[in-house]
């Protein structure tokens, strides 16, 4: 069922697998894009496909669109086999991450075009394109030129020229990339109100963490033209199910060590890197006597000049490095068996006390249940 907002079409409904894509994959020569990808998008959903460079997201986007063919696999939308339409017969639009204006073209005249192009009725495109331009807070600036608006305003612009097409699906290809830090995160806010208002399916890619974590319900982790993880953002951060997403998503702490203690109720792992083991309060898949990988987040690490009383997850060492970091400071430990790990201490707590410094003596300590155990 669709309703609107103004007039600009909102779509609902069955909240499954509005978009389906079926073992996907693209071939270039010898190269595999993208190799048997499978994943579903619900209606009404932001879903972010992260990734570094080179890793097949971009190449996905692109066959969503319709821009690149596919190899073999299926892509519906809303039940309808989408796979070999052409571009313009999809109900998709994508916003590109160069926003693609046309320069010699005014913000009005750039948001019209798509609908030009359709013949819609004179009438009717000033109606639509003067209420997305209203949506993105850009209406006054209707008369300008692309050059003589900010990176933010070009960006929202290029948004309301997506939008303007009542599109069932929007595709972001690294929406945020041409934006200054500083006006990056409001605007991800803003893009993610705008969209959860018209209610429009969503689907980004992006190679920015924070990005994805801000703006997405859930996410998919990519390298290699495969899918590592699929989850929501605490989920995927919480709980990575490989070394890969445990090293991609945020900054952790990875320790290789052994299972010497498997008990229904914990287990213990014996690492080269620490002299006391590490104590578990859960169990693992993995046998007895099997190699297995820990990850440590660094806000679960300790830091204290005190030793820690119990028998198990702690380690001595220095001060390497510290730096400030405004609300938290990053700490450096550089542990007797050489192994550096990360630690970060809130500033309120850094306040109450004298801080450890450099080159200062330390234990680290975390909690039975802080580390996450991988075995690849």
């Amino acid at each position: 069922m669709a309703t609107s907002v103004g007039n600009l079409t909102s779509f609902s409904g069955d909240a499954h697998d509005f978009v389906r894509i079926v073992d996907l994959t693209k071939i270039y020569g010898e190269t595999v894009a993208v190799q048997s990808v499978n994943l579903t998008v619900q209606r009404n959903e932001i879903f972010a496909l992260l990734g570094s460079s080179g890793c097949g997201k971009s190449t996905l986007l692109r066959m969503l669109a319709g821009f690149e063919t596919v190899t073999s696999g299926q892509i519906f939308l809303d039940g309808e086999d989408i796979t070999s339409l052409a571009p313009y017969e999809r109900p998709v639009n994508m916003m590109f991450q160069s926003y693609a204006l046309f320069p010699h073209m005014t913000v009005e005249a750039n948001v019209a075009f798509g609908l030009r192009q359709e013949g819609v009725a004179r009438n009717e495109i000033h109606e639509r394109v003067y209420e997305a331009l209203e949506l993105v807070q850009m209406s006054p600036y209707a008369r300008r030129k692309p050059h003589q608006l900010s990176g933010g305003q070009q960006q929202r612009v290029a948004l309301a020229r997506s939008l303007v097409k009542r599109p069932k699906l929007l595709l972001l290809d690294e929406p945020m990339s041409a934006l200054d830090k500083q006006i990056r995160h409001n605007t991800q806010i803003e893009l993610v109100r705008i969209l959860d208002q018209l209610g429009v399916t969503c689907f980004m890619v992006t190679h920015d963490q924070e990005e994805a974590m801000t703006m997405a319900s859930r996410l998919a982790v990519m390298t290699e033209g495969q899918i590592r993880q699929i989850g929501s953002p605490q989920e995927v951060y919480a709980f990575p199910n490989s070394r890969f997403v445990a090293a991609f998503i945020g900054s952790t702490n990875l320790f290789e060590g052994e299972i010497t203690v498997d008990e229904s109720d914990h287990v213990m792992i014996e690492s080269d890197d620490l002299p006391r083991a590490f104590y578990v309060d859960h169990g693992v898949s993995e046998p007895l006597g099997m190699q297995v990988s820990v990850s440590l987040r660094p806000e679960q690490v300790r830091v204290s000049r005190q030793a820690p009383a119990g028998e198990y997850n702690w380690g001595h060492g220095v001060v390497n490095h510290m730096a400030w970091m405004g609300s938290y400071a990053l700490y450096q430990i550089r542990l007797d068996s050489g192994k550096v790990v990360e630690a970060t201490m809130p500033s309120q707590l850094l306040m109450q006390d004298e801080p450890p410094g450099l080159d200062e003596e330390v234990y680290v300590s975390w909690g039975r249940d802080s580390v996450t155990v991988l075995s690849s």
